[in-house]
């Protein structure tokens, strides 16, 4: 993998498993409990210019990739909810990249984006500990893919997705030596 490459998929592209375990099940939703702490203190105390760089060349800022967490991970909890009360509902898709480039994800301090990460994760891993076998195969359907998305393939990619872009962060704090 080269430099580039590394820098954008530090853990790797998302590999969905063929078959979710339980101990898959409980892994990431430990990961989602745990990730509103372990990103806070990664990047509570940054500064403005340590906030306003980007984790890598033609990347987003930190600030930005703070916010685009909260968004990002605000929608998957509305699609879980409603894969949880629909059949199959058809959910929407959404612009993270214009998303991104929005005020309220460019310049704004990353203190709210941060306190919703830890309201939303906390009421998310409350209903997904009461979430049953069968539920967890409850799908949506999304219209960019063309394909149904069980819960369980979800909650595996939202797991990646706390990992792969802490991965962005902690990795431009070691090369920058902060």
């Amino acid at each position: 993998m080269d430099s580039l490459e590394h820098k954008k998929y530090p853990l790797g592209e998302f590999q969905n498993l063929v078959a979710i375990s339980d101990l898959d099940i409980d892994r990431c939703i430990k990961t989602l409990q745990n990730f509103p702490g372990k990103l806070k203190n990664l990047v509570g105390s940054w500064s403005d210019e340590q906030l306003d760089t980007q984790y890598r060349e033609g990347g987003w800022k930190v600030r930005q990739l703070v916010n685009h967490l909260s968004d990002s991970h605000m929608m998957s909890y509305l699609r879980f909810k409603l894969a949880l009360t629909e059949d199959n509902p058809t959910i929407i898709p959404y612009n993270e990249a214009k998303w991104a480039e929005l005020q309220d994800s460019f310049s704004i301090s990353i203190k709210p984006a941060l306190q919703l990460l830890k309201g939303l994760h906390e009421r998310w891993v409350f209903e997904l500990k009461a979430l049953t076998n069968r539920e967890f195969e409850s799908t949506f359907y999304h219209p960019e893919q063309n394909r149904k998305i069980a819960l369980k393939e979800s909650l595996m990619f939202y797991a990646w997705h706390c990992d792969h872009h802490y991965a962005h962060i902690e990795n431009l704090k070691k090369e920058k030596g902060w």
